[in-house]
C-alpha cells in the first residue's frame, strides 16, 4: 500500500465525510489549473513529478490500433474529464489514453444531488450523474485553445444524447455533437448503455442503433475511429446482435463495458448518506461488482468476432491481475475510473509494471500477443 491508500483515501472516505462528487471537481480543478499554465515554474515541477512517479513507457506495451498509437494499454474513462478540461494532464498521470466526456450537444446540469456515492465494502460507486455537462460547444472551445502537440497520447470523446432531446431524434442529437468536436478527438465512443439518462438504453436495440450508426458513419466518412459503449445488463443474442451491427456499419470497435443496474453482488444494504437501501437509490453500479460480468462480456465478443473487432474492457480494474483479466479474455485496451480513485495515481504504473512482469514469465514479446489468449 501506498502513502495514499494509507492516509489519504481514508482521510476522504471517512474521517472528512466529503461529499464524492466534490472532491471529484476539487481534484479535476487542480489539475485543470496545472493543465492550463504550462509556463508556469510550478507546472513544469508538478509535471516532471507526475512522469518520474507515474510514468511507464516500454515498447513492449505498445500496439497500434484503428490508426492509433497507444504507448501502453490503460485509458483513463469517460466521466472522469466531462468537459475536457484537463485534457493535457492524463498523459503525465501514466496513461496511454484518455475519453473526454460524456458530453451532449445541449449543456445539462444533470440529475438532482446526491448523486454520487461511494460504497467501500463493495470497492465500487453507485452514480446517477445524468451526463452533467457543460455542452459540446464548450467541449470544443476548450480544445480548440490547445495546441495539437498538447496531447502525446490519443484523445477519445464520448457522446451521449441529451436529456431534452426525443429518443427519435437521438441520432441527429449525436450528430451535432459529432460534427462540432469530429476535428479535435482521435476517435470517438457512442454512448447508448448509460444508465441515467431516461430511455437511453433501449437506443440499443438493432433499429434506433443502426440509424445513429448510419448517421454518424455518412458524416465522417472513415476519417475518425467510432466505437459504440454498452451495458453488461444486455442479453447475450443482444450483444450478438450489436456486434454483428458493429461490424457491418464499420465501426472501430466497442467497448464493454458500462456500469450495472444488478446488485445482487452488493454486501452493502443502505446507503449511510440519505439511509435508503441500495436497491432503492437510482443509478449504476461501478467498480469490483462488474469485474465478472464486463469480463464475460468482452470473452463473447472476442470469440464472435476472432478478435478481428478491437475492444476497450472496463470495468472493476484495480490491478495488474484484473488487468490481464481483461486483456487475455479478449481486449486490446482497457479503462479505469473507480479503481482509480481508490488505489490513487500510483495505481497505472503498478498495474503496467505487473503487465510486464506477466508478459516476461509467459514469454511474450509484446501485450499484444496476451490479447485473447485466455486463461493460462
Amino acid at each position: 500500500m501506498d502513502i495514499y491508500q494509507l492516509a489519504v483515501r481514508p482521510l476522504l472516505f471517512s474521517a472528512l465525510k466529503a461529499d464524492p462528487e466534490a472532491v471529484h471537481k476539487q481534484s479535476l480543478d487542480l489539475l485543470h489549473a496545472i493543465d492550463s499554465t504550462p509556463t508556469s515554474p510550478l507546472t513544469k515541477i508538478a509535471k516532471a513529478s507526475f512522469q518520474q512517479y507515474f510514468c511507464r513507457a516500454d515498447r513492449q506495451l505498445e500496439q497500434s490500433l484503428f490508426g492509433l498509437k497507444f504507448a501502453n494499454p490503460v485509458g483513463l474513462a469517460a466521466g472522469f474529464d466531462k468537459d475536457g478540461i484537463a485534457a493535457g494532464i492524463w498523459q503525465y498521470l501514466g496513461f496511454g489514453f484518455a475519453e473526454l466526456g460524456t458530453v451532449t450537444y445541449h449543456p445539462q446540469p444533470g440529475n438532482e444531488r446526491p448523486r454520487l456515492f461511494r460504497l467501500p465494502q463493495d470497492r465500487a460507486a453507485l452514480n446517477r450523474m445524468g451526463f452533467n455537462n457543460l455542452g459540446s460547444a464548450a467541449m470544443a472551445a476548450a480544445l480548440q485553445q490547445r495546441e495539437r502537440g498538447d496531447f502525446t497520447i490519443p484523445i477519445g470523446i464520448n457522446l451521449g444524447k441529451s436529456k431534452i432531446t426525443e429518443l427519435e431524434d437521438a441520432a441527429t442529437d449525436y450528430l451535432g455533437s459529432f460534427q462540432r468536436l469530429k476535428d479535435l478527438g482521435d476517435y470517438f465512443v457512442i454512448n447508448v448503455s448509460s444508465p441515467n439518462t431516461p430511455g437511453l438504453r433501449t437506443l440499443q436495440e438493432i433499429e434506433p442503433l443502426r440509424i445513429i450508426f448510419d448517421t454518424l458513419q455518412q458524416e465522417n466518412q472513415g476519417r475518425k475511429p467510432i466505437l459504440v459503449k454498452i451495458a453488461p445488463d444486455l442479453a447475450w443474442e443482444d450483444i450478438s446482435a450489436v456486434v454483428e451491427l458493429s461490424q457491418a456499419s464499420k465501426l472501430a470497435g466497442i467497448i464493454a463495458t458500462n456500469t450495472t443496474l444488478d446488485r445482487s453482488q452488493l454486501t452493502t444494504k443502505i446507503i449511510a448518506r440519505t439511509g435508503k437501501t441500495v436497491t432503492e437509490e437510482a443509478g449504476g453500479i461501478s467498480g469490483a461488482p462488474v469485474r465478472q460480468k464486463s469480463t464475460e462480456v468482452i470473452r463473447f465478443i472476442h470469440q464472435q468476432t476472432g478478435g478481428s473487432l478491437p475492444i476497450i474492457g472496463v470495468g472493476g480494474i484495480f490491478t495488474a491481475d484484473d488487468a490481464w483479466e481483461k486483456i487475455t479474455a479478449g481486449a486490446s485496451l482497457i479503462q479505469v475510473y473507480t479503481g482509480w480513485t481508490y488505489n490513487g495515481p500510483w495505481m497505472v504504473d503498478r498495474i503496467l509494471t505487473g503487465l510486464l512482469a506477466k508478459l516476461e514469465a509467459r514469454g511474450l514479446r509484446s501485450i499484444s500477443e496476451a490479447v485473447g489468449i485466455g486463461k493460462d
